[in-house]
């Protein structure tokens, strides 16, 4: 899979996705990451990509021309066009059912936003989907895209050292992931749970889902009623007095 990241900071997109996981994911070829700079593509002569916004207010808006041109090189270099994604407080809240689905894609471009955003013509005319990633305000679109880009880059084969891990985790199953513990086996006086040392894997296992439901279940109760629970799910719940599924 390829991600283009449309951006006036690919250093600061490129100190993140060459570290760890996605950096090693990169190198190893599981995933190709571009960050390419909209500023590059500017015809402005003093190299500006921002100006005021028409009918006044506070700050600068991006503008069409370096991200119209950014754009049309990347599907250029791809040879068909890419999907665009803005990030954008406007946009669907990421979730972990839109990180699947993007994951599937062979290709997709995000476009970073900054000052207070980029011209509307921009949005109306070449971009498919504004995301969000969460009821909140940042400085730039840059945190947002490499959030997003973690979350499909690890999803992808060959990308995680297990690729099984990944179902086992939080969101992935719809239920937050069960507490985890390791050495030492006695810390301030509180032990390991005793049914993750007996070897019993089974008992283990179905230990891990049910405490998955009651994290869940005090955590995010809004995911537990969107959840497909069985009807054992429902009455181990029910006999820990949770009734609200």
């Amino acid at each position: 899979m390829k991600i283009n990241i449309m951006t006036l900071f690919p250093e600061m997109c490129e100190a993140v996705l060459s570290e760890s996981i996605i950096g090693r994911a990169r190198a190893n070829g599981f995933i190709e990451i571009r960050c390419v700079n909209i500023r590059d593509y500017t015809a402005d002569k003093h190299n500006r990509v921002d100006d005021a916004p028409y009918g006044g207010g506070m700050g600068m808006l991006m503008q069409t021309q370096p991200i119209y041109d950014c754009y049309k090189a990347i599907c250029e270099k791809s040879g068909k066009k890419s999907r665009l994604i803005y990030m954008s407080p406007c946009g669907q809240v990421l979730t972990q059912e839109k990180v699947k689905e993007l994951a599937s894609l062979d290709e997709i471009t995000v476009l970073c936003g900054h000052y207070e955003g980029v011209d509307q013509r921009i949005i109306d005319s070449i971009v498919d989907e504004q995301i969000s990633v969460g009821d909140y305000v940042l400085t730039g679109g840059e945190l947002p895209a490499l959030v997003l880009t973690d979350a499909v880059a690890r999803m992808l084969p060959g990308v995680l050292p297990n690729d099984e891990a990944k179902e086992l985790e939080s969101h992935y199953s719809g239920l937050l992931e069960y507490p985890q513990y390791t050495r030492p086996y006695e810390w301030n006086g509180e032990k390991v749970p005793d049914v993750l040392i007996s070897g019993h894997h089974e008992n283990i296992e179905r230990w891990r889902h049910e405490q998955s439901l009651l994290m869940t279940a005090k955590h995010r109760p809004d995911m537990l009623k969107k959840a497909q629970l069985s009807e054992k799910d429902i009455e181990f719940l029910k006999n820990e007095n949770i009734t609200n599924v």
